[in-house]
């Protein structure tokens, strides 16, 4: 029963997988449409010193002129500078002062053993002193408030009324005390001294500083500075074509732009740059899928592969979307590099130019500068794309990153020349920015192995690794049946020239190769190649069983990798490098030996497919001509000539190549690698006649 369902599961895959793709296409429309910028474009681009090269520019509404950011802040600054600090008189410090004084004035008074008819006067005398000072009022001083130690101008609350005073206007506890002692007239030492003490203990400041009521009133200030300056009306020239824009152009335009922007942020406008994103990045993604459709049917028909592309495309825009909303100082911070290079090596190079194309081309519609964002970012990818052409080793990512970055730098320059007209004009600084996106660009390697597992698709750096001999299966094969392994080897370079001559995957080919007859280490003795003595373990066995296990080496193979989690793109290699041709020597050995008895073919016949792309087509012209090539006794130019050309005829007679998209022109160029190499191999005098 759970078969059953099962197999119901992949039948209604089957059916909808050709509408699944137009869903995730629906899918990536919304989600990357979703979170782009619903702000409207504003139209035009412009900078300071630069020329106006749009029409005469005349302004549809009336707005006011912004001030600059420094502007602003000078204002603010000239502002805060007339907002005096606030204190408040508090006259409860004052009465509880001289209440304290008083009383304690009677207690040290009695501890004296003075004249007790002097004390009503002196007793009257320092109070009246006391209550003078506390009525001018005794200032606790800000430090904040003073400038090199001067005295500076308040406002004093009293009674929630304001007066502007001045610190000389008043008492610190300081001058209050030194008032106090020189006002203070006495015969007695003692006296004088008492009574001095007494009010230096007594003399306290009520009139604090109010900070909380102090930054209310700075916060308001600067709340109320104007940030405009002046206004521009409806139907007024705000620039003339060929206009050098000045200081004062430039903030016209950027004063247009803002109330622009503003006036756009309403729901109906929203809704209608919703339905141009959508519009756009539909008719995007359309063409994207036209060309897969045209001229990768193999990706179109992978529902696998086409949601990956999908998802590299929405996360490099989601990830431009999330640094426009966090408002980074450089969207140039960004690696848009990363997509080429994973496209490159999972896929190939024009889907990789194509869709760096892609994401270039929506993102321009949100960045500054659209036209230099889009040559940086296209000149860059190009560069990536090409720099990684022929991936063998891993230090080509490394290559790849410093070619990145001196195409950036080219462009830097050239742009910079072309706006400055001067190196002394280019800010360098502007550049850090660059080479922080091909730092990032290295996460392309950890995202390309991410993707190899999730989405089952075998790179150019698995395949490098698949071809090491060192790998555990090829030090098997080559320890079980030392003569397929060098067999194998001689058919990789064979296959390798040839696929590099002609154009393919040369390292896949080179590990389908490696891997073609992996098979037959279960039974080496069974294949020529393998066999030390002239006795042959097929002598004694029926010509069929024979045929069934040369056969059988194809199955094998596929089991073997399976087990092992090899890719699948090396496993298609086992299952075409025979096709379905037969195992004629079996075959004929059969016919004649036993005439009479009826034979059923398909014993004696591969079970196919036959090869379906020029990797798999040329591996098995090679195996083939390889193989062929070691009955030679006394190989020489001629016979190493005939023995290619008849193989390699026989497998078109034979209808093998028809689903590869081998040329005749390819055919003729795999015929000359392959006679030219082997004669080196048998070291053959070549007679460049006699070959062609």
């Amino acid at each position: 029963m759970a078969k059953i369902k099962k197999n119901s599961h992949k039948i209604l895959y089957r059916k909808y997988s050709s509408n699944l793709k137009y869903v995730m296409m629906l899918f990536t429309v919304f989600v990357i449409t979703l979170f782009l910028p619903k702000q409207p474009r504003f139209r035009y681009e412009f900078e300071k010193g630069k020329v106006w090269m749009n029409k005469d520019l005349i302004s549809p509404f009336s707005f006011a002129i912004l001030k600059t950011n420094p502007q602003v802040n000078t204002d603010k600054k000239k502002a805060l500078k007339d907002v005096l600090p606030v204190y408040q008189y508090d006259q409860t410090i004052g009465r509880n002062a001289l209440e304290a004084f008083t009383n304690e004035f009677d207690i040290k008074w009695k501890s004296t053993q003075l004249d007790e008819k002097d004390k009503i006067r002196f007793k009257t005398e320092s109070y009246r002193l006391l209550n003078n000072i506390y009525t001018r009022g005794i200032i606790s001083l800000n430090a904040k408030q003073q400038t090199n130690g001067k005295n500076y101008d308040f406002s004093l609350m009293e009674n929630n009324v304001a007066k502007q005073k001045n610190t000389q206007d008043v008492f610190t506890v300081e001058t209050a005390l030194l008032y106090f002692k020189h006002n203070f007239q006495s015969p007695n030492q003692v006296m004088s001294d008492l009574v001095a003490n007494l009010a230096e203990d007594h003399i306290t400041p009520n009139i604090i500083f109010d900070e909380r009521l102090t930054q209310i009133i700075q916060q308001n200030t600067v709340d109320n500075i104007s940030t405009t300056k002046g206004m521009v009306q409806k139907g007024e020239l705000i620039v003339s074509k060929n206009d050098v824009i000045d200081e004062e152009i430039y903030q016209k335009l950027e004063s247009y732009k803002a109330t622009y922007d503003a006036q756009t942020k309403t729901i109906g406008s929203r809704a209608l740059v919703y339905l141009g994103q959508v519009v756009l990045v539909s008719f995007m993604l359309a063409i994207l899928m036209s060309f897969l459709f045209l001229f990768r049917r193999d990706i179109f028909s992978d529902n696998r592969q086409l949601s990956l592309i999908l998802i590299v495309t929405t996360g490099m825009l989601l990830a431009l979307t999330w640094a426009i909303k966090m408002e980074i100082p450089s969207l140039y911070y960004i690696p848009f590099c990363v997509v080429p290079i994973i496209i490159r090596i999972l896929f190939d190079t024009r889907l990789a130019l194509y869709l760096h194309l892609l994401v270039i081309l929506i993102a321009g519609f949100f960045v500054a500068n659209s036209f230099e964002f889009v040559f940086y970012q296209v000149t860059a990818g190009m560069v990536a794309i090409f720099s990684i052409k022929n991936f063998v080793k891993r230090e080509r990512f490394l290559v790849s990153a410093l070619f990145i970055l001196l195409a950036y730098f080219v462009s830097f320059v050239g742009i910079a020349l072309l706006r400055e007209g001067s190196f002394r004009e280019i800010e360098w600084a502007n550049f850090i920015p660059f080479i922080f996106s091909v730092l990032l660009s290295l996460l392309a390697y950890p995202l390309i192995y991410l993707f190899e597992r999730i989405f089952g698709i075998t790179s150019d750096v698995a395949l490098i690794e698949l071809t090491n001999t060192n790998n555990k299966l090829l030090r098997e094969l080559a320890f079980k049946a030392p003569g397929t392994f060098q067999h194998s080897l001689q058919v990789a370079n064979l296959a390798e020239a040839a696929i590099f001559k002609i154009g393919g995957n040369s390292v896949l080919v080179r590990a389908g190769a490696l891997y073609h007859d992996i098979g037959k280490v279960d039974n080496p003795q069974y294949f020529i190649e393998n066999q030390n003595t002239a006795v042959s373990p097929h002598d004694k066995l029926p010509y069929e069983q024979s045929a069934q296990i040369i056969i059988q080496h194809v199955h094998k193979g596929i089991e073997i990798l399976r087990k092992n989690l090899i890719p699948e793109a090396i496993i298609d290699f086992i299952r075409t490098h025979h096709g379905n041709t037969r195992v004629d020597y079996f075959y004929q050995s059969f016919l004649k030996n036993s005439p009479e008895k009826f034979v059923d073919e398909n014993i004696f016949r591969y079970p196919g497919p036959i090869p379906f792309s020029k990797e798999t087509g040329v591996l098995m012209l090679a195996d083939s001509v390889e193989a062929a090539s070691r009955s030679l006794k006394n190989p020489d130019a001629q016979s190493i000539n005939d023995i290619v050309e008849r193989i390699i005829n026989y497998k078109l007679e034979q209808n093998q190549l028809d689903n590869c998209d081998l040329t005749l022109k390819d055919i003729e160029t795999i015929k000359l690698i392959f006679k030219t190499m082997l004669m080196s191999i048998y070291h053959v005098r070549i007679d460049y006649q006699q070959v062609l």
